[in-house]
């Protein structure tokens, strides 16, 4: 029966990279915390939608009067994970005017000429927004190790550089949830074919794709290493299965609610009279 499962409590331990975790030894095929199928995940979606719409209207409500909480959703995968997705059909059920969407290309003449973070601070979320990076900080983590255009010290010096700046992040009230899409090299193939014989999916295709498919085992290596190095306390990592879609998109809303959950948001409470308002309304 659609609709019947749910997903586990606390999505975000389910989902975290814990001590020991291994990447290679992950299904990207899996549903961890779900034992429904895809009707019922998608009846979950929909049915999830006015709750997450709520916290973010109680998140930026709170902002309007001192709040300083707001929420950074950083999506990192391979091409065609599935990204676009999510925002799609998770971040769509907000109100985008509280929502802050940006997507990281490569890095102008004029980024290059700063620090790798100069561009990344300046797109943080404001207070009650939710904010989303579509690709982050940590592209310059992953394709430098993969093509080897930082050097060994230069990358160490990077990781350090993320944990300290989202640790920064953290302590002026944004809660950070950084997710990676793991899909198996078989399913962006699959993925990659599809977008050929569509018309309508030709624009999404990119040479570049191949190229970089090229080196698809050394971004697993250079996602396991970026997992090792950056998965702190206050900003850890959670690694969504994403063959499914369906499954990719639900786990990314539990781990948002979850983390809406956590900021234990309260609606403001006015200074003015209601009742003597209400009164004049009436009057009016």
């Amino acid at each position: 029966m659609a609709g019947s499962a749910t997903f586990d409590d606390h999505p975000s331990k389910l989902l975290k990279v814990g001590k020991g975790f291994s990447l290679k030894a992950l299904d990207p095929g899996s549903t961890p915390g779900y034992d429904g199928d895809k009707p019922d995940g998608e009846e979950l979606l929909d049915a999830l939608d006015d709750k997450l719409a709520q916290l973010q209207e109680q998140l930026f409500a709170e902002s309007r009067f001192g709040g300083t909480k707001r929420i950074l959703l950083i999506l990192q995968a391979m091409d065609t994970a599935g990204k676009g997705g999510i925002v799609t059909h998770v971040m769509g059920a907000m109100n985008p005017h509280g929502v802050q969407l940006k997507s990281f290309k490569a890095p102008t003449p004029e980024e290059k000429s700063y620090d790798f973070l100069w561009r990344i601070e300046k797109e943080v979320p404001a207070a009650g927004m939710v904010g989303v990076f579509d690709r982050s900080h940590y592209e310059d983590v992953l394709i430098h190790r993969v093509h080897r255009w930082a050097s060994p010290e230069e990358l160490e010096r990077r990781y350090q550089a993320i944990n300290e700046f989202e640790a920064r992040q953290a302590r002026a009230g944004t809660k950070i949830v950084k997710v990676m899409l793991h899909i198996s090299r078989d399913e962006q193939k699959e993925r990659l074919l599809a977008r050929l014989d569509d018309a309508a999916k030709l624009w999404k295709y990119s040479t570049t794709d191949l190229k970089e498919r090229a080196f698809w085992a050394d971004y697993m290596d250079a996602y396991q290493k970026a997992f090792d190095k950056t998965n702190t306390e206050l900003a850890p990592w959670h690694v969504v299965p994403a063959n499914k879609k369906w499954y990719a998109r639900i786990a990314v809303q539990q781990l948002l609610l979850e983390a809406l959950e956590g900021l234990k948001l309260q609606w403001p409470v006015p200074e003015f009279d209601v009742d003597m308002e209400r009164e004049l309304v009436l009057r009016s």
